[in-house]
């Protein structure tokens, strides 16, 4: 099965998402790639969808609330309907100025269909007058800021023209003193050339097994694991105790010894939380993280399953 790109536009209000994203979707037309757009907008009406307007281009707006929190659910529902329905190559989502790029991939990344998807990056575009005068804005905004280019794999920072060329120098210095594994590039209105940016995100796009797959961008990394049997529950318990704190989330379903049926299982910041559903569902556990060896996460949990399949050929 295809996997379909994922690229996640991330950056504050009137940074240059959508003038970014303009420029992505003429590229594709180009290609010739079968594409989506999904918007987020904060408000209830949608201000910046009209760019993606295009009889090729299957757009998605997500109205009201932010991806990473209140609409969840709405966005699952909508990118589950993009995959059946349209079937893109490709799909932009182009996140509120509000999001932060955690909690975006969390909301992506549903265990139902995360195998399906190969996460190519997240692109941040920065107001390159705002973060120099960023000092100015409330402490929360100042650290939306930090974090959106601390995870980002791609940043752009606007506004050069208007920049000294010591401003620039010192934006450049800051940001890549916060995330030296990104690239970073100075530039107005979001030029950038397309090919780089598609190089640098697909040389680090991994395949790793059958069973399992390891987007590995270059910062945050996500990791898809497909358990084949049920596990203990006590030895789950124990792998959850020795993760690493750089595991940010766990989301998915799990069947344990005990049960004929799957729990939805959560783990954010170090708690773990079961709900047992009432179907089978894809026992998938998708986990979101920073620096993480996952070949190590999935010996630990293909030890697991192992150790169910002999305890149940000795019985």
């Amino acid at each position: 099965m295809n996997s379909t790109e994922v690229y996640i536009l991330s950056g504050f209000l009137g940074s240059g998402k959508t003038t970014l994203l303009k420029t992505l979707l003429e590229n594709e037309r180009f290609l010739g790639r079968k594409t989506a757009v999904m918007m987020n907008e904060l408000g209830k009406v949608s201000i910046d969808s009209e760019v993606a307007r295009d009889e090729d281009v299957a757009l998605k707006e997500l109205l009201g609330g932010c991806i990473c929190c209140s609409i969840q659910d709405k966005l699952e529902g909508q990118l589950q309907g993009l995959l059946l329905n349209e079937k893109p190559e490709v799909i932009y989502i182009e996140t509120t100025g509000a999001a932060h790029p955690v909690e975006v991939l969390d909301a992506i990344l549903s265990p139902l269909f995360a195998d399906q998807f190969t996460i190519k990056g997240i692109v941040t575009t920065v107001d390159g007058l705002r973060w120099r005068d960023r000092k100015a804005l409330s402490p929360q905004l100042q650290q939306l800021l930090l974090e959106q280019v601390r995870h980002a794999d791609f940043i752009l920072v606007n506004k050069m023209d208007e920049l000294s060329e010591s401003e620039q120098s010192k934006i450049i210095f800051e940001i890549q003193a916060i995330n030296p594994k990104a690239r970073c590039l100075l530039t107005n209105y979001s030029q950038v050339s397309i090919d780089e940016l598609r190089k640098l995100t697909l040389s680090y796009a991994k395949q790793t097994s059958a069973t399992a797959f390891t987007q590995q961008a270059l910062n945050l990394t996500t990791f898809v694991y497909q358990f084949q049997e049920p596990v203990s529950h006590s030895g789950f318990e124990d792998f959850l105790r020795v993760l690493p704190e750089t595991i940010y989330r766990v989301k998915g379903y799990i069947k344990f010894d005990y049960s004929s049926k799957p729990y939805l299982f959560q783990y954010s910041y170090g708690m773990p939380f079961y709900m047992k559903e009432e179907m089978n569902l894809p026992l998938n556990l998708v986990f979101i993280g920073e620096n993480i060896n996952w070949s190590e996460i999935e010996e630990k949990l293909k030890k697991l399953e192992m150790e169910f399949k002999n305890q149940k050929e000795n019985e």
